[in-house]
């Protein structure tokens, strides 16, 4: 039987296949977020047998998957039905415009319907979970591949139908060119939705109910992710036609040749559509940002903990930052929860926390993000009312012990805790792993407990809990490190939990208030350790009725989906597919104090100042809401001022990016030019009569400026804006004037003009200023002037706005275009159209500045305006940030540089500007590896003859902006970089670990400068030798010793597993006698093989034709350790990789512990159990979870 959706035709075949398109096909909010969360391994068969997509019982990884869909051969046995996979797509069927079939039995879920967990289902809500569809189909016989619908049910407010038809078969083996019939049997969902956003995922069986009472019915499930491009799915082989129709089988009445389906189905909760959480359940949920539902299903159990959310309310942040504060932002969270109607954002939370934009596409640790909210809270509860809540609500108390068994001898601790991290991997339940947990461990034979001065003892070595916290957290230890793959993977085995525990027996002693627990929350992870998805199943008043809190979708379900179906591991039918689905975090409550911990939580419990300051909020986000809206029929005016004209130093008049950056007006595009007067008049506080507005236009060479053909628009006053512009243009720039402060002579000038040339045609122009000297453009206002104008008239203005005596020769040039500005030809009483210059056009901005002779050109870097503009192209704004102390704003800065300028000339400007020598600074180059924020790239050499523009250039930085990063030095450059920095290990002993210290040396200097300078920072022994010896160390093995002399070119830095170590050369060690037979050998530790080495490796001196327990004798004493202990220690020689043991009476040969080619591939060994702590190893591919503010 083929399992999947209907597919085309393929006679080339003798089995149903899965047709491989891209999953690119796939919506992304099925995709993503749940990627691993729907994977389903295998559909159990009437015959018990339990196919998976790779023909065995095991579940299929995801490449495994996509490896077989890849298989072009993947034919499959007609009785074997094809799995359901978010991975594999298969081609959609075409629905065809049916019409129910009016024989339809619909069954609503009354008394006679179940679920699949045999509970009675609700009666009349659409919004439930579970549902039957009863379906008779009248006459088998008249059945045609256009196949027939029944009418629908709804579950969880989407339409549900059955869907069947006639399917031509495809011959078996032995007969490949026969064709048979087969029935084709899906369920169908949602398929008239216009919308392409929704998804539902659901299961189901598909029955077949015989007319025969002894026949058994026919049931086939399936897992499917319904959505607009798969809104069907079932089998396009339920059964053959032959074998239905056969009356001895008894699958059709024998009277009418009717047949009798039944689909009962359970769905979640959809998404992309209209769910109303609210209303359904009286709670709502949380908006995934990206991959924050981890997140939301914690803010949702810490919600619901009442007494933490009412002290929440209480942390006083009347002075708080909106932007920064934490404690805010969790105060706001929880009060959109309680009162709104609508799932709650969560993107200022997430920017209290500093985090960026990616922080919110990379899921984390629920578990890990609990602890640093937690503690951040309660940091800043200090202080307060509050102080003390998360301790007392959460913390628990346990002591560490190791007892002595035959002597009076203990050693404790006592350690408080947030939570309790349970192991899962064979483990049964709760009970077993917390029994694990108390279980002592026997300290003995080789493992004995150092008792001090009663020397190795057998000891018991445990934890007893003191108490037991109000609400307890258990972690279920589901990701865990494998040592074989040594890649962390997720345990996906059964693990049961009890609704009601009882922890008695766990406490040391019996407690005032009985730990027992009634179940909260079930925090559940599907997928795998790469990623998946979180929910969060919560009992809220403590009552035994569970909700799904889904992020943005909440929903009522039954005890069994929050708890049993969350046990993992399960071998259930339907549960098959959900085998990574599984419990990660459980929340207890003490029974005896439900009432005080789930308190009501009321409105009267949110300090006023906080109700006002979110109504306030909300206030402003539904304005602004609204204005979105209604922005189609508005129209943004923004205003420039002569002021905006006069600190302008670029081309143009203007620099129209900053303007768009100015706040806009919303006004009306119905507004009229009369009513966009006097709105500019009231906005500004002047007179109607006392300004004037200039609109800006499009100029046919490309510019945009204020134009007297412009203003000749808004001659008419009762026009509107959209009569004036037109219903698309919804932008609206206009130059303000102020006319009392018009320059009155070159006003009257323009009069005179004006009055000399009434016919002709007028025009507007800008003036502006050039100083050589300054190298600054001075504004000088605008002039209404003829069209006729002629330059010498031109060069009259001009002088008179420079305030120049009369006949001052000047330059003139015509900005008349984004990097294009003309000199401008003077000649007497000639018009432009008599001249190879371009001609004058309204709104042309004239810059005009003094003639400048060739002496006073030898002294001016930009003579002309025309150099000036040139140099203009290569300034560009940098930011400068401190590589010391990035984030702070203080010590952040912009400088306007010009691109060409060398690395000196840029150094001494950031010098300048932190008033410092130029010779202390020392630049870095920005680099952006992680997309999220910038840091300090490689240093910049002092030498460095690049020029700014190659220093910004860095394909390893996705900033818009340019940044360069700067350190100021306690030395000169040149002195910093002739030197080099290594990083050393201190070693003062070898039972303690080691200190790291950086130090600066000459690059050109020798090891012995690197012993001087460990001098100076390190404390040497009162009685040592008071020389040092530079040694590499790796893999806890010594592999060189660096002599005094050796230059420094061959030592680096620590690095991987490379170490270089400074130690003071013990006494005894200082003279070796090489021609007396003495000699220095290295030794090592290392646990059963001889490559497992660990611990602080070291020299030894051995004398030749001396007794091995000689030798012995001088490593106890160099390592301090216990005779008692010290007698379990094995020692051998290692060559090579092999172990040769040495007994006591062993003479040691040094001419045989010599190395081949001076490397110590020959060294001495010390057998014994690794002691030393071992830590976890990073997870490197994961960012720890951090909370900035």
């Amino acid at each position: 039987m083929g399992f999947g959706r209907r597919k085309k035709d393929k006679r080339n075949t003798n089995a149903d296949t899965m047709d491989n398109r891209p999953l690119l096909d796939t919506p992304m909010d099925i995709v993503h977020d749940r990627s691993t969360a729907h994977n389903e391994d295998s559909i159990k068969e009437d015959d018990d047998t339990e196919p998976s997509n790779n023909g065995n019982n095991e579940p299929l990884q995801d490449q495994e998957l996509m490896d077989t869909l890849d298989n072009n051969d993947m034919a499959r046995d007609e009785n074997v039905p094809m799995v359901d996979n978010l991975t594999a797509e298969e081609t959609m069927h075409p629905v065809s415009p049916l019409q129910p079939d009016t024989s339809t039995d619909m069954a609503r879920p009354g008394s006679s319907n179940e679920s699949f967990d045999g509970e009675k289902l609700d009666d009349d809500d659409d919004s439930r979970a579970d549902g039957v569809i009863n379906f008779t189909v009248p006459d088998i016989r008249k059945l045609q591949e256009a196949g027939t619908l029944s009418n629908s049910i709804q579950v969880r407010n989407l339409p549900w139908k059955i869907m069947v038809m006639k399917r031509r078969g495809r011959g078996s083996a032995s007969h490949m060119h026969d064709e048979s019939w087969t029935l084709g049997y899906f369920l169908q969902c949602n398929a008239d939705a216009e919308s392409t956003s929704w998804t539902c995922h659901a299961s189901a069986e598909l029955r077949l109910l015989p007319w025969k009472s002894d026949t058994p019915a026919i049931k086939r499930p399936i897992s499917h992710m319904f959505y607009n491009k798969e809104n069907d799915w079932g089998f396009t082989n339920f059964i053959q036609m032959e074998d239905l129709m056969d009356p001895v089988k008894g699958y059709i009445n024998p009277t009418d040749y009717s047949l009798k389906l039944q689909v009962t189905l359970n769905a979640d909760p959809p998404h992309g559509v209209c769910w109303d959480s609210k209303k359904y359940t009286g709670y709502i949920g949380l908006k995934n940002q990206g991959a924050t539902c981890y997140m939301n299903s914690l803010l949702q159990a810490l919600y619901f903990t009442n007494k933490l959310k009412k002290a929440v309310y209480l942390i006083p942040t009347e002075a708080e930052d909106p932007v920064r504060s934490v404690p805010l932002a969790v105060q706001r969270v929880f009060y959109e929860l309680q009162t709104s109607d609508k799932p709650v954002g969560t993107k200022k939370l997430t920017k209290s926390f500093g985090w960026e934009t990616l922080d919110s596409f990379m899921q984390h640790d629920a578990q890990e993000l609990c602890r640093v909210l937690l503690d951040n809270m309660d940091m800043k509860m200090k202080l307060t009312r509050v102080e003390g809540t998360i301790p007392r609500l959460f913390e628990g108390k346990m002591i560490s012990f190791i007892r002595c068994k035959n002597i009076s001898y203990e050693s404790s601790r006592e350690e408080s805790f947030m939570d309790v991290q349970l192991n899962v991997k064979d483990r049964k339940d709760v009970y077993a792993s917390f029994d694990d947990y108390v279980e002592l461990e026997v300290l003995d034979g080789d493992n004995k407990y150092d008792a001090g001065d009663h020397g190795l003892q057998e000891a018991e070595k445990g934890i007893a809990f003191v108490s037991f916290p109000p609400v307890l957290h258990l972690q279920l230890k589901r990701f865990q490190f494998d040592p074989i793959s040594e890649s962390n993977i997720k345990i996906n085995d059964r693990f049961e939990f009890p609704e009601r525990l009882d922890l008695t027996k766990y406490l040391q002693e019996q407690a005032d208030v009985p730990p027992i627990y009634f179940l909260h929350a079930v925090l559940v992870h599907s997928g795998d350790n790469h990623g998946g998805h979180y929910v969060v199943y919560i009992n809220p008043k403590g009552d035994g009725k569970w909700c799904k809190f889904d992020d943005d979708v909440v929903v009522k379900c039954q005890k069994k989906e929050a708890i049993e179906r969350n046990y993992g591991g399960s071998s259930d039918e339907f549960l098959q597919f959900r085998n990574c689905t599984n419990a990660y975090m459980l929340v207890y409550i003490n029974e005896s104090l439900k009432g005080e911990i789930l308190q009501p939580v009321t409105e009267n419990d949110v300090p006023g100042y906080l109700k006002e300051r979110f109504a306030e909020e909300r206030e402003t986000e539904a304005r602004r809401r609204q204005e979105k809206m209604n922005q189609n029929g508005y129209v943004n005016l923004r205003v420039v001022t002569e002021d905006d004209l006069a600190v302008h130093q670029g081309h143009e008049l203007i620099d129209l990016e900053k303007i768009q950056h100015k706040k806009p007006v919303r006004i009306r595009k119905e507004i009229t030019v009369k009513e966009i007067h006097e709105t500019l008049a009231e906005l500004f506080g002047y007179k109607t009569d006392e300004i004037k507005y200039w609109l800006w236009q499009h100029r046919q060479n490309g510019t945009f400026r204020p134009t007297l053909a412009a203003d000749d628009l808004l001659k008419n006053h009762d026009q509107s804006f959209v009569e004036i512009f037109g219903e698309e243009d919804e932008q609206l720039i206009v130059l303000l004037e102020i006319i009392k402060y018009r320059n009155p002579h070159t006003f009257l000038n323009a009069n005179r003009l004006h009055s000399r040339r009434q016919q002709d045609e007028e025009m507007v122009l800008f003036f502006r200023l050039y100083d050589p000297v300054r190298r600054v453009l001075e504004y000088k206002g605008f002039d209404l002037v003829s069209q006729k104008i002629t330059p010498k008239e031109l060069m009259e203005i001009c002088i008179q706005k420079g305030d120049f005596p009369p006949g001052t020769p000047l330059l003139l040039f015509n900005d008349f275009k984004q990097n294009a500005v003309e000199k401008i030809n003077i000649a007497p009483e000639q018009s432009f159209a008599r001249y190879q210059t371009p001609e004058l056009n309204d709104g042309d901005l004239i810059i005009f500045q003094k003639l400048v002779t060739s002496e006073q050109e030898e002294h001016l870097s930009l003579p002309t305006v025309k150099e000036y503009f040139k140099d203009l192209t290569f300034r560009t704004e940098i930011e400068f940030v401190d590589k010391e102390r990035p984030n702070d704003e203080i010590r952040t800065f912009m400088l306007t540089l010009n691109l060409r300028m060398s690395y000196q000339q840029v150094v001494s400007a950031v010098a300048a500007r932190l008033q410092t020598d130029p010779k202390r600074i020392q630049l870095f180059r920005c680099q952006n590896n992680s997309s999220v924020r910038d840091t300090a790239g490689s240093a910049i050499a002092g030498s460095c003859e690049q020029t700014l523009h190659h220093l910004v250039q860095s394909r390893l930085s996705m900033s818009k902006s340019k940044k360069l990063f700067y350190q100021q030095l306690d030395m000169d450059i040149d002195e910093l970089e002739s030197r080099k920095e290594v990083k050393i290990l201190w070693q003062p002993n070898y039972r303690d670990e080691g200190r790291e210290y950086t130090v600066l040396v000459n690059k050109r200097g020798t090891v012995a400068d690197i012993l001087e300078q460990m001098k100076k920072v390190v404390e040497l022994s009162p009685d040592g030798s008071g020389q040092l010896r530079l040694i590499e160390v790796m893999n806890s093995r010594i592999t060189n010793v660096f002599q005094k002399t050796q230059p420094l070119e061959n030592i680096s830095s620590i690095s991987g597993n490379k170490i270089f170590r400074v130690e003071e050369v013990p006494v005894e060690q200082v003279q070796v006698k090489n021609e007396e037979g003495e000699n220095l050998i290295p030794v090592a530790h290392f646990q059963k093989e001889s490559h497992q080495n660990f611990g602080i490796p070291f020299f030894i001196k051995v004398k030749q034709g001396e007794e091995f327990s000689e030798v012995k004798e001088r490593i106890r004493k160099l390592l301090d350790v216990p005779e008692k202990e010290f007698e379990k220690y094995k020692f051998c020689v290692i060559h090579m990789g092999k172990a040769h043991h040495l007994e006591d009476s062993t003479k040691v040969n040094t001419r045989e512990l010599i190395p081949y080619g001076g490397a110590f591939s020959i060294w001495l060994g010390i057998d014994h159990v690794n002691r030393t702590p071992k830590r976890p190893r990073p997870n490197y591919m994961e960012k720890a979870v951090k909370i900035y503010n």
